[in-house]
């Protein structure tokens, strides 16, 4: 099932307007100069800018502590009352903010505040224009991270159930842009203090004055489509369960990472609808070890619904007015190709020989992608193969790539990185440097985990880890929630 059925959520249908709130809705930004000055106890200039404008309170008062050698969170406070105490006696709307917003209520257009400042300031600014304006409100206190990262319009969009790439968000900073940018949406800039240049999805003009929600629907419809479809594999490792707060940061590699569609494995089961309800996306649960999530529509979905621990699933995705099959595969681990070349000595006519389990795991996937496949549609399967790749070491013809290659996939980090010495890409693993018995022995290090494709092209590929990863066992704080690394390949749609 997906999340939600939403008719042309990818397309020109205008489902929300996020609104920033200083400088954008309201004169604030003028009045936030003001109170920086006052407690900085000088007259700003331009090269200010970037640690004032768009910022939430904290980051300028340790701006302003690393300067004077005063307290951040005493420079906090006083900041928040200086600022509270201009916006109580000298809040203006900004020029036609008010008329927007009371023409998106009549049509029924859904709105969001979306906001860098702290809840307490937001308050303040709501009891003037009015709470009944806005169905959503985030603010500083809302998200771990602020603008200029994504998870403020992120949140908002799940709050009210829409898609981010239908949607635009009014900002009026450069920081608030990428913040909005880096979530999806199609961007109205309206600059207050600082200039903003133009840009892909990105309209700037003087003011809201004559903005209308016509025009809000034709910037989202003359948006330019994104430059290609990125697609990650990623491995969760018992759902992510070894690691604290686990949903959370997979949330966070999806969102900084920027991707559109994640093929899965060991998802525990409800890893692939909890990941999707939180991002607003749809998805496809295969078992209790497989999923796939997509910002794109899901038109159909392949493969057994209730395949085992090892296997493979698909969906057809729909992205503007093209399809993309999208398949994850898992393959079983055992007998283990690197360790037996590694520890047992084997030769590569035994290797190739015990990869038969493998081997009709990848063939039985690759005949039901053939089944599934339709004229001109586009194929991407990803997966934990568990084994190396026949590109890597040319020693061993390893046979589970080998087949795919065979029937006309192709392995996309390759064709990015053709070179394996200069970009081995190894994916096991970022928290086993040394075998996990106790022998010391170091854990060979390979590629795994693909992402192959038929009929489309690639602009770039790579493998991914967030964060810095203690090794095993003491991995429970660990911001990459994983023992695999992910690999993510941006394609291209248009040839």
């Amino acid at each position: 099932m997906a999340t939600r059925d939403r008719e042309n959520a990818s397309g020109n249908s205008l489902s929300a307007v996020l609104f920033d709130m200083d400088g954008t809705l309201v004169d604030t930004e003028r009045l936030w100069w003001e109170a920086v000055e006052r407690v900085a106890g000088r007259t700003l200039a331009e090269a200010d800018q970037q640690e004032v404008l768009g910022r939430p309170v904290e980051h300028t008062a340790a701006w302003l502590a690393a300067a004077t050698g005063g307290s951040a969170p005493e420079l906090a406070d006083v900041l928040h009352r200086e600022f509270a105490e201009r916006v109580r006696n000298g809040i203006v709307p900004r020029p036609g903010a008010i008329g927007l917003l009371d023409a998106l209520a009549r049509e029924g257009v859904p709105t969001a505040l979306v906001t860098a400042s702290p809840r307490a300031v937001a308050d303040t600014v709501l009891e003037a224009l009015g709470r009944r304006r806005f169905a959503v409100t985030v603010t500083a206190d809302d998200t771990d991270r602020t603008k200029p990262a994504p998870d403020p319009y992120l949140a908002a969009c799940h709050a009210l159930g829409v898609d981010p790439r239908a949607c635009v968000a009014v900002e009026d900073t450069a920081t608030g842009v990428s913040s909005a940018e880096a979530a999806g949406c199609t961007v109205l800039a309206v600059p207050s203090l600082a200039p903003i240049e133009p840009a892909p999805g990105r309209t700037v003009l003087a003011s809201l004055e004559g903005v209308s929600p016509r025009r809000l629907r034709d910037l989202l419809a003359g948006a330019l489509p994104p430059p290609g479809l990125r697609v990650m594999s990623w491995n969760l490792w018992h759902g992510g369960t070894k690691v604290h707060d686990h949903r959370a940061k997979q949330l966070k590699v999806i969102a900084e990472t920027g991707v559109d569609v994640v093929g899965l494995q060991e998802t525990y089961g409800t890893a692939a609808q909890e990941l999707a309800d939180a991002l607003g996306w749809y998805h496809h649960r295969a078992g209790e070890n497989l999923g796939i999530i997509s910002r794109h529509p899901i038109t159909a979905r392949f493969g057994d619904p209730g395949v085992g621990f090892y296997g493979a699933a698909g969906v057809r995705i729909r992205v503007g007015q093209r399809q993309v099959d999208i398949w994850t595969a898992h393959l079983d681990y055992t007998p283990y190709g690197p360790y037996e070349s590694a520890f047992d000595g084997l030769d590569a006519a035994e290797l190739i020989a015990h990869e038969r389990v493998r081997l009709a795991q990848m063939r039985d996937t690759l005949r039901r992608i053939q089944e599934a496949s339709g004229p001109a549609v586009p194929v991407v399967l990803v997966g934990d193969f568990n084994s190396p790749s026949h590109l890597d070491r040319p020693d061993v013809e390893w046979p589970v790539t080998k087949a795919a290659e065979e029937a006309g996939l192709r392995d996309s980090y390759r064709e990015a990185h053709p070179d394996p010495a200069a970009h081995p890409g190894h994916t096991w693993s970022p928290i086993h440097p040394v075998h996990e018995d106790g022998s010391g022995r170091p854990e060979p290090q390979d590629r795994i985990d693909f992402v192959l494709h038929r009929g489309l092209r690639v602009l770039d590929s790579e493998t991914y880890v967030s964060g810095r990863s203690r090794p095993w066992p003491d991995v429970e704080d660990n911001d990459w929630p994983s023992d695999h690394a992910a690999v993510i390949t941006t394609f291209s749609l248009h040839g």
